[in-house]
This record gives structure tokens, C-alpha cells and sequence, in this order.
């Protein structure tokens, strides 16, 4: 949940009560990164209110699996950049952990390949910092089949999972999923939505989707969630709320089953 994000964030207050909403909906993974955050000498703030929320829950925090990730990096001006250094890397992770305020982070996540870095150095980072016990699981990002591929052959079983764009306006990640599908890995599509302020384009450039909407009496987001469901087992959608109603829609298209004639209608 990039809520974090300067210009699309709500108060802390509201944040949290929509990260409690998810959790008392059923929500048993949270995904977070250290560069969800409004400015460049704030990094952690997604991840510090990550923790606080799970704090004030009155549920079993550790039913809940946190995924946060390293590597992508926030530059003075609201910029992006990269960094796959394996020093780096093991830098951010130790913040990480200290933003969670845990002593293993659940799911650690390489957040995008850095050109400059051998693929194979940062994940061999991936894999110290699983052996020494300050994650349980890895998994990459914004990869390619051939980065998949490597980073299993590197990783093994410490790799769980591929967290990669996958939306209705977005669909060039097939050939990840078909991979993921193929390693046993899980797919977590980001922007499962059309991204932060798109949303609104499922009714405008996909019509199909609001037409089932409506004939389901349902949303259409629930509907493109269902879709993203049906296309592989391995697919766990990670849709992103600023308030507690959207998410709590957005879990309900679990239980949103679409026919084979719907699902060939929304492509």
C-alpha cells in the first residue's frame, strides 16, 4: 500500500484505519518499501506506519505476513533511482527491519534491478541476508523471465515470489506470470488497478469490466481483481487504498467467481 507516496497520501489517522480495515477483512498480507515515502530523508515512513497499525490491532499480528522491499531509491526533488549494491541492499534491509521494529523481515523483496549491478550480485545479497536469518522469504520485482529464472537458480526455495505491474491497461507482464506459474512462484501484481489515480479508467477504456459490474451488481474493481484471480493460481493481486471502504471492496472479489463466458468478454 504506497499511501506514502507525497501527493496521494492521507493523514496517518486515516491510513491506519484503513490498514485495520484490511486486517479485520481477512487481509493477510501487507505490502510496504522502504521508498514509500513523501520525501527522500523520510524513508521507512510506509513501513514505521505499517507497524504502527499492526500494533493497534486488536487481531493476531502474526497471522499476518508483511512483504516490504529494498533497492529502489528516493532522490532529493521527489525523484526515483536504484541501487543493487549487496552492501546496499543489506544497509536497507537492517532499516528496514528497525522501521518494522522486527528481528526477521517475512517476505524481503528486491525492488528493481539496478543496470549498473550484475543481477547475480544482488540476488547473492538476497540470499546472505536469508541465511542469516534477517528475512524468511525473498522475492524480486520489476523482473524478466531470464532475471526469474536467475534469481531461482541463485535463491531456490528462499525465492517465493515475483512482484511485477499486471493490470487491464497493463498486461506485458504475461510471460512473468507463465514463469511464476512454471517455478511455483507467487505473482503479486502491483498497480492491479491501472495505478494510483487510474482507476477511474476501468469504467472509461474498459468497458467490459463495468458492464459485468453492473450485471454482478458488484464493482468494477472487484471484477478486475476476479479477473486477475482467474488468470493463474499463482496470482495474489496487491490493490492499493487510501480508505477503508475501497479496500474492504477490493478483498470481496475473492469470493467474486467469473464465468468462462465473462472472463472471455474481459480478455
Amino acid at each position: 500500500m504506497p499511501m506514502s507516496v507525497a501527493g496521494h497520501m492521507p493523514d496517518e489517522a486515516q491510513s491506519i484505519r484503513t490498514l485495520l480495515a484490511a486486517h479485520d477483512a481477512g487481509a493477510t498480507l501487507i505490502d510496504t518499501a522502504d521508498a514509500y515515502t513523501p520525501s527522500h530523508d523520510d524513508v521507512g515512513h510506509n513501513e514505521r506506519l505499517v507497524a504502527k497499525a499492526l500494533a493497534q490491532w486488536r487481531g493476531d499480528a502474526g497471522s499476518v505476513l508483511v512483504a516490504t522491499k529494498g533497492g529502489h531509491t528516493r532522490t532529493p526533488g521527489g525523484g526515483w533511482s536504484k541501487d543493487g549494491r549487496p552492501s546496499y541492499l543489506k544497509q536497507a534491509c537492517d532499516r528496514s527491519l528497525k522501521a518494522l521494529g522486527v528481528d526477521s523481515i517475512g517476505l524481503y523483496q528486491h525492488h528493481r534491478p539496478d543496470p549498473e549491478v550484475p543481477y547475480e550480485e544482488t540476488m547473492g545479497a538476497l540470499k546472505d541476508l536469508h541465511d542469516a536469518g534477517k528475512i524468511r522469504m525473498a522475492g524480486i520485482s520489476n523482473a524478466d523471465p531470464q532475471q526469474i529464472r536467475t534469481a531461482h537458480d541463485i535463491l531456490g526455495e528462499r525465492l517465493v515470489s515475483v512482484q511485477n505491474e499486471y493490470s487491464p491497461r497493463f498486461r506485458s507482464s504475461e510471460p512473468e506470470i507463465d514463469v511464476c506459474a512454471e517455478l511455483g512462484l507467487a505473482f503479486l501484481p502491483w498497480s492491479p488497478l491501472g495505478g494510483i489515480g487510474r482507476t477511474g479508467e476501468l469504467s472509461e477504456r474498459h468497458a467490459a469490466f463495468s458492464e459485468i459490474a453492473k450485471e454482478r451488481g458488484v464493482s468494477p474493481h472487484q471484477v478486475c481483481l476476479a479477473w486477475e484471480l482467474a488468470r493463474s493460481p499463482v496470482v495474489i493481486p496487491i490493490p492499493g487504498a487510501s480508505r477503508p471502504e475501497s479496500i474492504v471492496d477490493s478483498l470481496a472479489a475473492v469470493d467474486l467467481e467469473l464465468s468462462a463466458e465473462e472472463l472471455a468478454r474481459l480478455g
